[in-house]
């Protein structure tokens, strides 16, 4: 049995509730009366969810009520989707997919999460192992887009990234020790773009894997960005080669 979450904070609590995912039932403080509490709780009786109001001090005892605002849900534990089903979802969307080799801090993992919603990726694969699992850190650093970004656990990724080659996806993988691929790459192509852990970066055998290789250009006197920045630059790159006005 998974272990139940607690989701602290009103946008993430109203991204949630409205995405439709199962919701145990709503704590939220008593005395609190303003606009988002008003929608959270509409929403809730709305969907038949339970809404318990409860006195500051119970609600601070609550894992993560340090960054509630007032509200908490309490959910199931979190659902994967299946590789299969997030691949048919992307070649029929933006044929734009995540692969997060071995991301160990949650708050990269939530910032990354977002960042993929906000640019259109299709969804993100997670590792099993040796990665951060999906709590409340990574739910509440997403800000509400874990609501409506299908992420998959792989529990062997090199297995995941010949699923989706077999399914038209090209491979790109970021790596800062190697010169990159002078391969011209079409963008407009399924694309699956891999980042690797925040020490070691992409696994030797998962970098031989890729079809190509990125490095970002660093014009100052640091050689390397945050994992979380990284996404954003190449994602948003990508979006710029495929004709979307970024800026």
């Amino acid at each position: 049995m998974k272990e139940q979450l607690f989701i602290g904070g009103r946008k993430p609590a109203i991204e949630y509730l409205e995405s439709g995912k199962s919701v145990i039932r709503v704590l939220v403080q008593e005395g609190i009366k303003d606009n988002f509490i008003s929608k959270i709780t509409a929403i809730a009786n709305k969907r038949g969810i339970p809404v318990k109001f409860l006195p500051k001090l119970k609600l601070d005892l609550l894992k993560k009520s340090e960054i509630s605002q007032g509200v908490i849900l309490e959910v199931p534990g979190f659902e994967f989707t299946g590789i299969d089903t997030l691949i048919q979802r992307s070649l029929n969307r933006n044929k734009l997919i995540v692969i997060l080799d071995s991301i160990q801090d949650p708050q990269n993992l939530g910032a990354i999460l977002r960042t993929s919603e906000c640019a259109g990726a299709d969804g993100v694969i997670i590792t099993k192992h040796n990665s951060s699992p999906v709590n409340e850190t990574v739910i509440k650093t997403s800000a509400g887009a874990i609501s409506h970004i299908p992420v998959v656990e792989s529990v062997n990724l090199s297995n995941s990234i010949k699923m989706l080659k077999d399914a038209g996806f090209w491979i790109i993988g970021t790596h800062l020790e190697v010169n990159p691929s002078k391969t011209k790459i079409d963008f407009n192509l399924p694309l699956a773009v891999i980042l690797g852990n925040e020490e070691k970066g992409i696994r030797r055998l998962i970098k031989d894997e890729c079809d190509f290789l990125v490095k970002i250009p660093m014009g100052g006197k640091i050689d390397s960005l945050n994992v979380s920045v990284t996404a954003g630059v190449i994602l948003y790159s990508i979006l710029a080669k495929r004709g979307f006005e970024v800026i």
